[in-house]
């Protein structure tokens, strides 16, 4: 499979690793300083680009990769929910693919789905409150994570006493606390901690008079994320639409 890399910095590299040991081509490698070459015959001869950038250029970067014709797996966070609806459109209407998820780790696919199973065993047990946690480096810009997003939503879905989520406080790079705002009863609380070269980190807690419930997610280094991503591209060979990790792991 050809595949086009947009963003080429720590994660970039590590997917490239994996993509040449599957024994995949990298036939073109877009960063800041060649931005233009997207519109270029090397990128355009992709069968998929794998984009993993910044929210303030992320949207663009899928745009401009579907409008060329090639097929997109997106792990950058902090856009696809102000740009959703017209994604879907594209994808459902104008014949393009999107593969987007805010993790590609397979621990996080399984931790995803104890979550929203623990949620619904939850959901009989009023007593007890929930709230997340999430830690990453120190250069991630938005907060809370993508990850933590979807992971939220999987407890909204199945947790009724819970109607929307909210950020809490953020501990900056340099240690000093944003406090967030007062929870009310039916938001879900996320706080959010950004400290030294940290992947990542997902606690989730449910807490009662009588105990704490807690389950955590805890990711060792890049790999895990780079490749799922790239099984994701491989997905994307015999799949279109707008998709995600529901998708790639059915359970």
């Amino acid at each position: 499979m050809k595949i086009a890399l947009i963003g080429y910095g720590k994660m970039g590299k590590t997917i490239e690793q994996i993509a040449l040991e599957r024994g995949h081509e990298i036939v073109s490698i877009i960063d800041i300083e060649n931005r233009d070459d997207i519109f270029g015959e090397a990128f355009a001869s992709a069968d998929v680009a794998i984009e993993f950038t910044a929210p303030t250029v992320a949207y663009k970067n899928c745009i401009d990769a579907m409008e060329a014709g090639v097929k997109v797996v997106s792990g950058s966070t902090g856009w696809i929910h102000n740009h959703e609806e017209e994604i879907r459109r594209l994808c459902n209407e104008n014949g393009k693919t999107l593969f987007w998820s805010g993790n590609f780790s397979l621990g996080v696919a399984i931790f995803s789905a104890v979550n929203r199973y623990l949620a619904k065993i939850m959901n009989r047990f009023p007593g007890y409150d929930v709230a997340m946690e999430e830690t990453h480096h120190i250069h991630k810009l938005d907060a809370p994570s993508g990850t933590a997003i979807t992971l939220g939503e999987g407890i909204l879905e199945n947790l009724d006493r819970k109607k929307s989520w909210i950020l809490g406080d953020v501990v900056n790079p340099d240690g000093s606390i944003t406090k967030g705002k007062a929870t009310a009863d039916d938001e879900l609380r996320i706080n959010a901690i950004r400290r030294d070269e940290v992947p990542g980190i997902h606690s989730i807690s449910y807490t009662s008079d009588a105990d704490t419930i807690t389950i955590t997610h805890d990711a060792k280094n890049r790999s895990g994320f780079a490749l799922g991503a790239v099984l994701a591209a491989e997905y994307l060979q015999e799949h279109s639409g707008f998709l995600g990790m529901k998708d790639l792991f059915d359970f």
